[in-house]
């Protein structure tokens, strides 16, 4: 059916090389609903990726909107390479006017536009953009360098093509506002670091939030009940620990640098290592007359972008590197195997730091480890990896069938492990620990919540 005029929202998820967006219509409030039912519905989706290695790639698929007075809409998909797509603004553009062409969908249809922003500093909850208010997040965009640019260069164009829209900002810090103070805390002059805003903010709060939701509803259990260990991977990796539904702990902190490498991040280092690691004598030396000063810039530049498992290895393919690092040395044309097998070793070992620590922070009281992101999702030897050594804490055995067929179910949670009466009892903190799959989608956590709140409508 054609979707209702006026009722539109639009979701945009703005990556460092790519731009996600999501068209989604308004459900009428209903009292007999219950309280999880979506209020929204897909009308389409489209991604545009290598945005910064043109040309960039474009996916349009959905439903257009009814034609001619007929009252069924049809299915529309298209994919193509599009050279004049050179920076997000244009991608947006493009998608503009592919939306009316190909899906017959007026613009003036869309009444909100939300966007991920990954910084939001201190606030608490997601707001209207203003003037001013762009301004606050220009202002974070330092902290968080690959994503919060490219997020206002696509406000700024929807501000110009869709001046009739508001765009509200959703902030991936919001949802670790309740991290208590000594885990937010850093352990320097206090007085230097509240007038900085120097502590843990926390990322993936959107993806968090719709996790924390749809695995509470997978085991039927309010999300203030709750405990789960959280594992977003993907080109930028974090975890999280969530007791009684709120964030206690996560791995990234001032900025989404730290904690879990990434694709083209470092993760946590010993913050020495990177003036020693540039520094131009060729040797450590703590001679004055001998340092080389290092740029804050030439830093974050390093730790951003030339780290990670693409320095590793020469490739930000996770899936590659989880396939090559199983191969034996002999195999023919994998003589660099042992860089991929470093760089998932690696990945594993850091990963199962936060996965002890968080299980300590929660007493031992766990409900569920949950994989999510590009990787969690889709990686089947990390997620094995993983579980193997999380037996010892009690987790349930994996169910290796419904590891190797998590790309197969249609459901948003899947269980990939099995009851194991060996590990569940009382010693093991008197809890099922189940080891679970969540696809995440953060445009849907959005829009929804948008639809929800009943002052904008």
């Amino acid at each position: 059916m054609s979707p209702p005029s006026g009722n539109l929202i639009l979701a945009l998820n703005s990556g460092s090389s790519s731009l996600k967006i999501t068209l989604y219509s308004r459900r009428s409030p209903s009292p007999n609903s219950p309280n999880d039912a979506p209020a929204v519905d897909l009308v389409l989706s489209a991604s545009i990726s290598d945005i910064s290695a043109p040309p960039a790639k474009f996916k349009l698929k959905g439903t257009a909107a009814a034609k001619s007075g007929s009252s069924e809409g049809s299915s529309v998909s298209k994919e193509e390479s599009v050279d004049s797509i050179r920076d997000h603004a244009s991608a947006f553009d493009y998608f503009l006017r592919c939306l009316e062409e190909e899906a017959s969908i007026k613009q003036e249809d869309i009444q909100y536009i939300c966007h991920r922003v990954v910084h939001g500093g201190n606030f608490a909850k997601p707001v209207v953009i203003t003037k001013e208010s762009y301004e606050d997040i220009e202002h974070l965009t330092d902290l968080a360098p690959l994503h919060n640019g490219a997020a206002l260069s696509v406000i700024q164009v929807c501000i110009d093509k869709l001046p009739h829209a508001k765009s509200i900002a959703y902030f991936d810090t919001t949802f670790h506002r309740p991290m208590p103070v000594h885990i937010a805390s850093v352990a320097l002059d206090q007085e230097i670091a509240k007038k900085k805003g120097l502590k843990k903010y926390g990322f993936h709060g959107l993806s968090y939030g719709f996790i924390l939701r749809s695995v509470a509803k997978f085991l039927n259990k309010p999300t203030e009940q709750l405990n789960l260990i959280v594992l977003h991977l993907g080109s930028g990796a974090s975890a999280c620990a969530i007791k009684a539904g709120q964030s206690l702990d996560t791995s990234m902190g001032l900025t989404p640098v730290s904690g879990l490498p990434g694709a083209t991040r470092s993760g946590a280092i010993d913050p020495s290592l990177i003036f020693h690691y540039t520094n131009r004598a060729g040797k450590i030396t703590h001679k004055p007359s001998a340092a080389v000063p290092v740029d804050v810039t030439v830093a974050e530049d390093i730790l951003n972008r030339h780290a990670g498992w693409k320095v590793l290895t020469g490739t930000t393919d996770f899936g590659l590197i989880a396939e090559r690092a199983e191969l034996e040395d002999e195999d023919e044309g994998v003589a660099e195997r042992n860089v991929y097998r470093l760089a998932f070793e690696l990945f594993v070992d850091r990963i199962l730091n936060y996965v002890g620590a968080y299980y300590l922070k929660l007493d031992g009281q766990v409900d569920a480890l949950v994989f999510a992101g590009g990787i969690g999702e889709k990686s089947v030897p990390l997620r094995e990896a993983i579980a193997r050594k999380v037996r010892c804490l009690g987790f349930e055995v994996l169910d290796e069938k419904n590891n190797a067929d998590v790309g197969e179910s249609k459901g948003t949670v899947v269980s990939i492990s099995v009851p194991d009466t060996e590990k569940s009892g009382p010693g093991a903190g008197g809890r099922n620990k189940q080891i679970l799959v969540c696809h995440t989608d953060e445009q849907f956590e959005m829009a929804n919540d948008c639809a929800l709140d009943r002052s904008r409508w």
